[in-house]
């Protein structure tokens, strides 16, 4: 009877453990599955991520998603194990507000924001008063105001902090730029309606716009480039190190040159 009860006590320990590790990445697994929005960093994985891992003999299985939301939910519960959507910035706010240990891995070329326009040709082509429409939510409005300080339209203030400055920290205007704050996703419509345009990069390629028809493209921080994530207790896996390798080769480079046109590349990349 004793040796009957510890059978059973064996069992069920030993079933209660594999089920708590059910959704651990084993060092030696060959399949990884990787979520991403559709889109271009759908597309980077596909053209220039997942053939390296193939060719490391692993499995690959891509998952779509339509919002920014589930990508990390999935990741976080473990039914997928790396993504590809989000900047260091979203990501370092997802897990401050949900708790959730995901780390960044590696960064990687980035669609930049442009000032667009279909009113002028170049930058010194814009007039007095020229209406601007920017992002009306506070890291990407931020962002549009450094591009144009970067292209000498506006000059900040220098004491205010560089990622939360805004239309107040203006302490030169030197075409008296008239802001039109909007909706982010609005953006590439607005370019129709109004002298400017500062339109994200992901929304610029979402309305089938070209990039480098920008009159200027915004030189990105790395804290708004792209990074792919991993569960914080995966960074050291062979899969997210393998991860790494491919997208520091010379094969990836290649492939953001000839497909990925107009994106900024990181720091670590230059």
């Amino acid at each position: 009877m004793k040796k009957f009860l510890l059978v059973v006590l064996v069992l069920v320990v030993g079933t209660a453990l594999a089920a708590c590790g059910g959704k651990e990445k084993a060092s030696d697994d060959k399949s990884v599955k990787i979520g991403a929005t559709a889109g271009p960093y759908s597309d980077m994985l596909k053209k220039a991520i997942i053939p390296g891992l193939e060719e490391k003999g692993y499995k690959v299985e891509l998952i779509e998603f339509s919002d920014y939301i589930q990508p990390n939910n999935a990741l976080a519960s473990g039914d997928i194990d790396a993504n590809l959507f989000q900047n260091t910035t979203y990501l370092e706010n997802v897990v401050k507000e949900t708790e959730a240990e995901l780390s960044p891995l590696i960064i990687v070329p980035t669609a930049p924001m442009g000032i667009y326009s279909n009113k002028f040709k170049t930058i010194e082509a814009i007039e007095d008063g020229a209406k601007v429409t920017i992002p009306n939510d506070p890291v990407n409005g931020a962002r549009a105001l450094l591009v144009l300080q970067d292209e000498g339209l506006i000059e900040l203030d220098p004491n205010a902090e560089v990622l939360k400055v805004s239309e107040k920290d203006v302490t030169m205007n030197k075409k008296n730029l008239v802001f039109q704050p909007i909706e982010a996703g609005q953006l590439p419509r607005s370019v129709d309606g109004t002298d400017l345009a500062a339109v994200p990069g992901n929304f610029a390629l979402a309305a089938s716009m070209n990039l480098l028809d920008a009159l200027a493209l915004e030189d990105m921080l790395d804290i708004y480039r792209n990074v792919v994530a991993v569960k914080t207790e995966n960074i050291d896996k062979q899969f997210a190190k393998d991860i790494i390798e491919i997208v520091e080769s010379a094969e990836f480079e290649k492939v953001i040159d000839s497909d990925f046109e107009g994106f900024g590349k990181p720091e670590w990349m230059k």
